[in-house]
């Protein structure tokens, strides 16, 4: 006798061997013999065989209209035999009875499983909503064919435009374009993401990673607020400074912050200006230029691209740019002839900006072997940089800490985008700059004198103020108590020189300008609110900026077309680069002290996921 038996859901065939009430001994096709329990045989034959059995109602079951057998079957449980029998009559065969068994195990939408071999039809109204649902997902899936064809096929569905930017960074796998786009990937074994790219969804790597740093960065586009130029009418009234001024910046440097002057007084002495430029005299807490400025918190640098904190409207009348005079918050270093610090003074006053001073016209004349010979060549503010340098040196030598960690060499990075190359609008050029420059130097000095006067100068008026603080043994924090900084040896220190560029200092300007008299200032707890914002804020705009700077400079490999490079041991098969701002992992590096000089080989740069493989080649 041969059974048709049910075992962890699925259907099997064989011959009965032995049996008891409880259970049979059962020969399958393949020869194993298994203990099936009595109650889960649902059709004894004598024909066909057990392996054709199955095979032969499969195909008849096929033939079967699941729709006509739910109109013809009756609303109470009925078996799969007594509907064999009512469809291919009383004599119906064991591939016919296994037919009907297949066939409506396999619709369970038409017909409820009520036991074994038994069945109750749908109700007319469940059957309806399964009906539509299996339409509803037939659709779904021809959408998502279509979609991932067009996708092979080299092409992007038109109707993805507005959801391109989701698809690209936040794609959300219940949508059926991500499944349509995750689909065509793995056929083209490569990530949706790259796929993407590919079919040109950006016009760049460039767009990509730009366009990942705004949307999860950047406030929504908006029309940015105008500066009134009638709050300008009373400058006129502010005193003129006696000296006219300098800047020393980068040459693109727009928001020029911080400005220098020099006079020689009649007893030999210098009186010496750090003149800062003012927008918190007409940029006032709660302003609509206020707000702007709040959300954006400080300005965003990367190669390439700069996103100001203020809008050009409000930069314009407020930067200290060259050959005009404009309003700035000035603080004068009375000195005596030995360079000995008498006195400091704040004003507010209007300066002329006599020169924009740039470093790399400045530092062929200006840098260590011309100091060491004393400056033998005449270039313009001479006398002026070499006092404001050796001053610098002395209030360095009075913190006893350095403004700058020498030895290190930093890449300055200026992007083209006139030229285009084989990866995207964009020629990139690094330049090396070591760390310490002597103008470098000169200007972090003066910028700490000002901002740890600053910050006394606020304590002793009993006025609140944002500083940096660094106790002894602790890590650099952001609070409103003028606590000491370890780090740069000074007793506290307050940002307040780059209130065109962080929003910090531009509301601790407003805290000065209030002791001169220039409206109130904001209370300690509402200065207290702007730090965690403003810390994790400034955090973010720096790791971005980081992040981008390695795109570029994988870019000037691949635009240079580098093959082999030097590099130094940092730490176990870590290395630095020496011709670019890279460190990379080095699998194939043997073990060498750190410092030592490589040879790497570049073997591949990608610049989606920005990542670098090379091979050592040698010890230089």
């Amino acid at each position: 006798m041969y059974l048709l038996f049910e075992e962890a859901g699925a259907f099997k065939t064989g011959i009965e061997r032995t049996a008891t009430d409880a259970s049979i001994q059962v020969e399958l096709p393949s020869g194993r013999r298994v203990k099936v329990k009595t109650a889960n045989v649902l059709l004894r034959f004598r024909e066909p065989n057990p392996a054709q059995l199955l095979t032969e109602a499969e195909a008849l079951a096929e033939t079967l209209d699941i729709d006509f057998l739910w109109e013809v079957s009756p609303e109470e449980t009925i078996s799969f035999e007594t509907l064999a029998e009512a469809y291919f009559g009383k004599q119906a065969s064991a591939v016919e009875r296994a037919a009907m068994l297949l066939k409506l195990h396999s619709a369970p939408i038409y017909f409820h499983r009520k036991g074994k071999g038994l069945f109750r039809k749908a109700p007319p109204e469940i059957l309806q909503a399964a009906l539509a649902g299996l339409e509803k997902k037939r659709k779904r899936q021809a959408q998502i064919d279509a979609w991932r064809t067009e996708l092979l096929a080299g092409k992007i569905p038109p109707e993805w435009a507005p959801l391109l930017d989701q698809l690209l960074y936040a794609p959300d796998r219940n949508q059926i374009e991500t499944q349509a786009l995750e689909a065509a990937a793995t056929e083209r074994n490569t990530t949706p993401t790259r796929l993407l790219i590919d079919l040109g969804a950006v016009a760049s790597t460039h767009d990509y990673h730009f366009g990942r740093f705004a949307r999860e960065l950047l406030p929504e586009e908006a029309a940015p607020p105008h500066w009134d130029e009638a709050l300008a009418t009373a400058w006129s009234s502010l005193p003129q400074a006696d000296a006219p001024a300098f800047s020393i910046d980068d040459h693109t440097t727009t928001e020029i912050d911080d400005a220098f002057s020099v006079r020689r007084r009649a007893d030999g002495g210098w009186r010496v200006g750090v003149h800062i430029a003012a927008p918190a005299l007409s940029i006032a807490d709660g302003t609509e230029l206020d707000r702007w400025a709040r959300e954006r918190l400080s300005t965003i640098y990367m190669p390439g691209h700069k996103i100001t904190m203020l809008p050009p409207s409000a930069i314009a009348p407020h930067t200290l740019a060259e050959n005009q005079w404009v309003p700035a918050l000035s603080l004068y270093f009375d000195l005596a002839p030995s360079l000995a610090l008498e006195r400091t003074e704040t004003q507010l006053e209007r300066v002329f900006i006599a020169a924009n001073l740039r470093l790399n016209a400045l530092e062929p004349h200006f840098n260590e072997q011309t100091l060491s010979d004393g400056l033998p060549e005449p270039f313009p503010w001479r006398d002026e940089l070499k006092l404001l340098w050796d001053v610098a040196t002395v209030f360095e030598a009075g913190r006893g800490k350095s403004s700058v960690q020498n030895g290190i060499v930093d890449f300055l990075f200026y992007v083209d985008w006139a030229i285009t190359t084989e990866d995207g609008p964009g020629f990139v050029t690094l330049v090396p700059r070591p760390r310490g420059a002597p103008l470098d130097k000169l200007v972090s000095e003066w910028a700490i004198a000002t901002n740890v006067r600053w910050g006394e100068w606020l304590r002793a008026h009993d006025v609140a103020g944002i500083y940096r603080g660094q106790p002894p043994g602790e890590k650099v924090r952001m609070s409103i108590h003028a606590e000491p900084h370890e780090g740069l040896g000074a007793p506290c220190y307050l940002w307040a020189t780059s209130p065109l560029r962080r929003y910090v200092d531009l509301a601790n300007q407003r805290q000065l300008l209030a002791t001169l008299g220039h409206g109130e200032p904001l209370p300690a707890d509402r200065l207290a609110e702007l730090i965690p914002a403003f810390e994790t804020r400034y955090a973010q705009y720096q790791e971005w900026q980081r992040h981008m700077e390695r795109y570029w400079a994988l870019r000037w490999l691949r635009q240079e077309r580098v093959e082999t490079t030097t590099a130094l041991v940092q730490r176990e098969n870590w290395v630095r680069l020496e011709s670019a701002p890279l460190a990379v992992k080095v699998p194939s590096l043997p073990l060498l002290a750190s410092g030592t000089r490589v040879r790497i080989a570049i073997e591949t740069v990608d610049l989606v996921d920005l990542d670098l493989k090379v091979r050592y080649v040698a010890t230089v």
